[in-house]
C-alpha cells in the first residue's frame, strides 16, 4: 500500500465497490424459485430477490401460518405478475419439477431437514444463517452438499456488502499493518417498559386452525401449541441459538472474509438474561453476551452484545498496528491511522465513506450471486463450506456459554470439545 492514502482515492474506491453491488440485470436464463418460510425474513428476501433480478420467477411459496402465506402470495402477484402456488407443506415445493432454486428462511431448527431434502430434490439453495441448528447438523449438510451438484449460498450477506469488500482490499494492501485483534459488537435497545428483543408481535388471529404447529416443530421436542414459541421462536433453545447464531455469526463470518480466517481454536463466553426480568417471562436465550475467540495464528476476536443500550450500534473494528478500519452499521467505513509521537503513521489521513441503505444492496447482490451461479455466470461468495465455518463459531459460543467452559475446535475430528 502506498504511504499516501488520500481522501479522494478513498472515496473513488468506495464508489467503485458501491457500483459493483448494483444490479446487473438480464432477461435471459430465467431462474424459477420457491420460498420456504414467508415470515418477516422470507418476505424481505423475496422483495430483495425481485429488486436485484429481472430474470427470476417465484412459482411456489410455503409457510405454516396462513396469514404469512396470504401476504407473500399478494406480494409475488404485485412484484412478479404471477400467482404462486401456496402451501404449508414444503415437500410440495420441492416436488415441483419447475422449481430450480429455493430460499429457506424458516426458524433455524428447520434448516437441516429442509436443506437435506432440497439437496436430494436437486434444488439450488439460498439458506439463511446459521446453516443449521447444531454443528453436527451442519456437518451432515456439508457432506451431502459435497456429493451433490447443486449450488448452496448461505445468507451471510455481509460478504456481498461493498464496504466489507473495500475493507478487505484496504487491509490486504497493508493500510493498517499487521492485524492481531478485532473488536466486534452488536447493541440493540427497546423502549422502557417495552417488549424484550425478539418478542415479535403475535397476530391477533393466531390459532391452531391457521397455524400448522406440528410442521413448525419438525424434529424439535413435541409440545402443545404455544403462540409465543411459534411467533417468537428466537427466544427458545429448541429452535434458536439466540445471539450466537442470529447476530454473532455475521461478525465472525465477516472477520473470516476480511482477514482470510476460517475457524477459531478456542472460545469462552458468558452472559445471561439481564435486561427484562419479569417473573412470568419464559425466555431462554440471553439478552447479554460476550465471547472471546483465539485463533492459531496469533489472532484474537473480542465480541460483545447487549440489548439494553444501542449507543454503539453494530460493527467491527479491525485494529492493526498502523491503523484501524471500522465498518459500522453496514453503512459506514472509517479509516483512522495510528499516531506515534502525535503524528499519524506514514502521514496517512483519516477518511470515511457513508452509504446509507447499503445492507439492502448487499442482500440483493448476495441473492443475485446465487442466481448467477445457477446460470453458470458466477462463483458463490458464501458457499456451504464457509457457511459452516461461520456457524461453527456461533455454536462454539453457545456451547461455551451454556456449559460455562472453554470450547475447543478439533479440526481433525471436526468436533467441538467442551472443557
Amino acid at each position: 500500500m502506498s504511504d499516501h492514502f488520500s481522501r479522494r482515492s478513498f472515496v473513488k474506491a468506495s464508489a467503485a465497490f458501491a457500483s459493483a453491488a448494483m444490479p446487473a440485470l438480464s432477461q435471459s436464463n430465467q431462474v424459477s424459485v420457491g420460498v420456504l418460510g414467508a415470515g418477516g425474513r422470507g418476505y424481505y428476501l423475496t422483495e430483495r430477490l425481485y429488486a436485484g433480478n429481472r430474470n427470476v420467477k417465484v412459482l411456489s411459496v410455503c409457510d405454516t401460518y396462513q396469514g404469512n402465506l396470504n401476504r407473500i402470495k399478494d406480494r409475488v402477484q404485485t412484484m412478479g405478475k404471477n400467482t404462486p402456488e401456496a402451501t404449508a407443506d414444503y415437500t410440495k415445493v420441492l416436488s415441483n419439477r419447475d422449481v430450480q432454486m429455493v430460499i429457506i428462511a424458516t426458524p433455524e431448527h428447520l434448516h437441516h431437514r429442509m436443506t437435506l431434502d432440497a439437496i436430494a430434490a436437486g434444488k439450488h439453495i439460498y439458506v439463511e444463517k446459521p446453516l443449521a441448528h447444531t454443528i453436527e447438523e451442519g456437518e451432515e449438510i456439508l457432506k451431502a452438499a459435497q456429493a451433490a451438484k447443486v449450488k448452496i449460498q448461505v445468507g451471510t450477506q455481509n460478504r456481498s456488502n461493498s464496504l466489507y469488500g473495500m475493507a478487505k482490499q484496504m487491509i490486504s494492501q497493508g493500510i493498517i499493518g499487521e492485524c492481531h485483534y478485532v473488536r466486534a459488537f452488536w447493541y440493540r435497545n427497546a423502549l422502557p417498559g417495552g417488549a424484550p428483543a425478539w418478542r415479535y408481535t403475535i397476530p391477533k388471529d393466531a390459532a391452531p386452525e391457521n397455524t400448522d404447529w406440528q410442521r413448525f416443530l419438525g424434529e424439535a421436542p413435541k409440545r402443545d401449541f404455544d403462540k409465543q414459541r411459534y411467533y417468537q421462536w428466537r427466544l427458545y433453545w429448541d429452535y434458536s441459538g439466540g445471539i450466537s447464531t442470529d447476530l454473532l455469526v455475521h461478525q465472525t463470518d465477516i472477520t473470516n472474509f476480511v482477514l482470510g480466517k476460517t475457524t477459531p481454536d478456542t472460545c469462552v463466553a458468558s452472559g445471561g438474561i439481564y435486561r427484562w426480568t419479569d417473573a412470568n417471562d419464559d425466555r431462554e436465550v440471553p439478552d447479554t453476551m460476550s465471547a472471546i475467540y483465539e485463533y492459531g495464528d496469533k489472532f484474537h476476536l473480542n465480541y460483545s452484545c447487549y440489548f439494553g443500550n444501542d449507543n454503539f450500534g453494530y460493527g467491527e473494528q479491525f485494529c492493526g498496528n498502523e491503523g484501524t478500519v471500522e465498518v459500522l452499521n453496514r453503512s459506514i467505513l472509517r479509516f483512522t491511522p495510528q499516531k506515534f509521537n502525535g503524528q499519524p503513521f506514514a502521514n496517512r489521513k483519516d477518511a470515511v465513506v457513508e452509504l446509507p441503505g447499503n445492507d439492502n444492496l448487499a442482500v440483493e447482490a448476495h441473492i443475485r450471486n446465487l442466481v448467477e451461479a445457477v446460470q453458470g455466470k458466477a462463483q458463490l461468495i458464501a458457499p456451504v463450506e464457509v457457511g459452516q465455518q461461520a456457524a461453527i463459531s456461533g455454536h462454539m459460543a453457545t456451547l461455551a456459554l451454556r456449559n460455562k467452559k472453554m470450547v475447543r475446535w478439533d479440526g481433525r475430528s471436526r468436533k467441538a470439545i467442551i472443557g
